[in-house]
């Protein structure tokens, strides 16, 4: 599975990425808004850090105007992954952007259908949100498992990006189900290492050490 952090917050993608543990990242306009930067340099500043696809999403809600917009974000970078809606215009800007060799992840997706269309128009990527979905009182990881028989079932290239991740739980169900990218806040990524058996064990053995009195090198 593939790891983006969710987020637009330059400091945190880099001490994320000097672990070695991203492979892009993902940001929308609430992101921007919180980072209180401008989207084209706060884009620029990623794309420079991060190798891998770093998602930046239109605005706009017209094809046409999607269309504009995509062309100003990929300027900034050649990592740059245009992330539109799905919504109709959505999916056609998709289809037109892919045609010209840009990495699209369509975003906002709540079902298995929406996902098959999204396939179909040739997204690099769908976003389907799960955190939303449980709110709603809906399973969103139901849906995660619906989309990856879908595309198994017709072999289509569109990875399946689980989104608005909330726990390191959603993480392993969506592994388990075979989301092939999972976008997870930095707190919540940083979370995965976590277990009290890991703490309690290494606590042990520093104690341990210590009655040894020895030192390596």
């Amino acid at each position: 599975m593939k790891f983006f952090v969710d987020t637009a917050d330059v400091k945190e993608i880099q001490e994320l990425n000097a672990l070695g543990l991203l492979d892009g990242v993902t940001t929308n306009p609430s992101l921007i808004l919180k980072s209180g930067g401008k989207i084209d340099e706060v884009t620029k500043q990623i794309c420079d850090i991060v190798e891998g696809p770093v998602s930046a999403e239109v605005t706009a809600t017209d094809f046409d105007g999607m269309m504009k917009e995509a062309k100003v974000l990929a300027k900034i970078a050649d990592n740059v992954c245009i992330k539109v809606p799905l919504t109709l215009d959505g999916l056609k800007a998709c289809r037109a952007i892919r045609a010209e060799g840009r990495m699209v992840n369509v975003t906002l997706c709540f079902s298995a259908n929406q996902a098959l269309l999204a396939a179909k128009a040739g997204a690099s990527f769908i976003s389907p949100f799960i955190g939303r979905l449980d709110d709603m009182g809906f399973d969103g990881m139901e849906v995660i498992a619906e989309i990856r028989q879908v595309y198994d079932n017709y072999g289509f290239d569109t990875e399946i990006l689980a989104a608005s991740i909330r726990t390191p739980d959603h993480v392993k169900r969506a592994a388990l189900i075979g989301a092939d990218v999972a976008t997870i806040p930095p707190a919540t990524l940083k979370a995965l290492v976590k277990h009290p058996l890991t703490d309690k064990g290494l606590e042990q053995f520093l104690a341990d050490w210590a009655k040894t009195g020895q030192k390596i090198g």
